[in-house]
């Protein structure tokens, strides 16, 4: 009977944890919903006005063009390098391995005012002019841990006999990595990638920094938008980004079997972490 009775509490807890995490978006959703002139929750009516208002504001617009792009270079190029280096990293040993460990996760320990402040300075002392590829750069430094974590933590799972097995059968190293350790850690280079660009989309602390007036990245535009006005505007374009990031999600899940990685591999993700 006592049993029953903590797991019903434990549901009812996960219940209370998750809508206290969703209130805020669903806040966010309805306020974008009203009729009134500026964000009022409960909204007051309901109308589709503030989303065909976003069509009306062409920055808007190539704000989230800017953004797609950086995130989506980001996140591509973040998998191409954190990959290889995890990799190296669980599978070898070699002189400084702790130490190259740590410098590619240590981005993960640092404010991220204190990267784009250094990035600025970095960047004026070099002559970089503001350009998407410059943001993409200050982005690797954000996004790169991610994939490192993420990939590692799918090949701590991984029996490294079935890549010797293939060795074993004449496979070169292209070979096995291609054909065996790529299809296994398949789960972790996705959730890598993904959570390299949603890392990269929504940055706002260190695209404040590098970006210019005529280069905006969509958070960054909502930021100063709000500095000088208060209307729904804001919402809907916030009710947006949340309803791209969870079809990309559920697009991802349903396709390539993303939830595996956190079924399976859980244990390693947190562990550290």
């Amino acid at each position: 009977m006592s049993g029953r009775l903590g797991k019903l509490a434990l549901r009812w807890y996960n219940y209370l944890v998750f809508a206290f995490l969703l209130a805020p978006l669903v806040v966010i959703v309805l306020s974008s919903l009203t009729r009134t002139d500026y964000i009022v929750f409960p909204p007051k009516g309901i109308t589709l006005r503030w989303y065909l208002e976003i069509f009306k504001h062409e920055e808007f617009l190539q704000s989230f063009a800017l953004s797609a792009f950086v995130a989506t270079l980001a996140s591509l190029v973040s998998v191409a390098l954190g990959t290889p280096v995890a990799i190296a990293t669980a599978r070898h040993r070699f002189p400084g391995r702790e130490f190259f460990n740590t410098l590619f996760l240590s981005p993960l320990m640092l404010p991220s005012v204190v990267l784009g402040v250094a990035l600025l300075q970095y960047y004026s002392r070099l002559g970089i002019a503001s350009s998407p590829y410059s943001l993409v750069l200050g982005h690797l430094i954000l996004t790169v841990p991610y994939v490192v974590r993420l990939v590692s933590a799918s090949l701590a799972g991984m029996d490294p006999s079935v890549e010797r097995a293939a060795a074993g059968l004449g496979a070169s190293p292209w070979q096995v990595f291609w054909r065996v350790t790529l299809p296994i850690i398949k789960s972790g280079v996705i959730a890598g990638g993904a959570f390299a660009f949603v890392i990269s989309f929504d940055d706002l602390t260190v695209a404040l920094f590098i970006v210019s007036t005529d280069m905006v990245t969509l958070p960054v535009r909502i930021f100063t938008y709000m500095q000088y006005q208060y209307d729904p505007l804001i919402t809907s374009v916030s009710t947006a980004m949340i309803g791209l990031a969870a079809v990309a999600m559920f697009v991802i899940e349903r396709v390539l079997g993303l939830g595996k990685l956190f079924q399976t591999e859980g244990g390693g993700l947190g562990h550290g972490a």
